[in-house]
């Protein structure tokens, strides 16, 4: 999709796209949503059992989302972790547990028994979210879009700051949605949804930002975003970040920093059985390291320790909400 080299590799090794970020870019995610993030399932849920059985209500949610995940369909486990954390008031398992009319056990016919009908959990959602949004609450009208499906809540939701509607109000424009009369008019709404999105933190809106900016020869905007996407975590951007300061290639204009730029891509290693972007690092990693001494090398090292200790985890930002 990104005209960028190792930006349209790092797209094309991802098949997620965001509903809703695992965790809020910002707040710190625990051990357990951290591996879910890095889509290393098995142990993910190792992690997410631990800190459910604890009364974490983000991990028992997400516990739900990786076991139904592994198994493809909604298992009485998975429904079991929504069900604890619906009960506790965590809406994101409200909504998945309405959306299981839709499951895969539905044709297979091996659905677990509710609490409740996804009629009810849905209604149970609203509920609650429907009185923050008469507060202007962002979150909570992003909610009641994913509830409704309704594009007036997204775009309220949108108008309110929040990054994640903002994100899809751009790609809903560039897809069709919405009217346009004046030509040119639909492209300018998508490139201000992504900047705003991509200002209130949102990882994906600044890869796609960047595409656009990309098109237009603003190499300064490139080099600002990637870096500001970079720093968030995602590991496409680091990839990419990581590429371009070693001028591996020299594409965007950044100052060349091997030391950088090897210990960026060499962070990306841990995400070994997440994702599939280890021959890339490979690959990378030899021809940074080709032009570099050992000392640089050893060097890279440091580096890299230190990014780690001061920035999120490596993510792939999968979707909360996943279908």
């Amino acid at each position: 999709m990104l005209l960028i080299r190792h930006l349209v590799l790092a797209l094309s090794i991802a098949t997620y796209t965001a509903t809703g970020l695992a965790t809020p870019q910002g707040s710190e995610p625990t051990l357990g949503v951290s591996l879910y993030n890095q889509l290393k399932i098995s142990s993910a849920i190792s992690e997410l059992e631990k800190e459910a059985q604890s009364g974490n209500v983000e991990s028992q949610y997400y516990l739900g989302e990786a076991l139904r995940k592994r198994n493809r369909y909604m298992t009485s486990e998975a429904q079991h972790w929504y069900e604890t954390a619906a009960n506790s008031g965590n809406i994101y398992a409200m909504i998945q547990l309405g959306r299981s009319s839709h499951d895969l056990c539905q044709q297979m016919k091996n659905c677990p028994s509710n609490e409740k009908s996804p009629a009810e959990w849905f209604e149970k959602a609203k509920d609650l979210t429907f009185p923050k949004t008469n507060e202007g609450d962002p979150e909570s009208l992003y909610l009641m879009y994913e509830v409704t499906l309704d594009r007036e809540w997204l775009e309220k939701s949108a108008r309110a700051g929040y990054a994640l509607a903002q994100y899809w109000m751009a790609i809903g424009d560039r897809q069709g949605e919405g009217f346009f009369l004046i030509p040119g008019k639909r492209e300018e709404a998508v490139k201000q949804w992504l900047k705003m999105a991509s200002e209130g933190g949102n990882s994906k809106a600044m890869l796609e930002y960047i595409e656009i900016l990309y098109k237009k020869n603003d190499l300064e905007g490139v080099r600002y975003w990637l870096q500001a996407a970079a720093e968030t975590g995602d590991q496409k951007a680091i990839s990419s970040y990581g590429a371009y300061i070693a001028h591996a290639p020299d594409q965007v204009g950044y100052p060349l920093d091997q030391v950088k730029g090897y210990a960026l891509i060499s962070l990306l290693k841990e995400l070994n059985g997440g994702g599939a972007i280890q021959e890339f690092v490979e690959d990378t990693l030899e021809e940074i390291g080709g032009k570099m001494t050992a000392e640089q090398i050893e060097r890279s090292t440091t580096v890299a320790r230190e990014w780690k200790a001061t920035h999120p985890p490596l993510s792939f930002f999968p979707d909360k909400l996943s279908r």
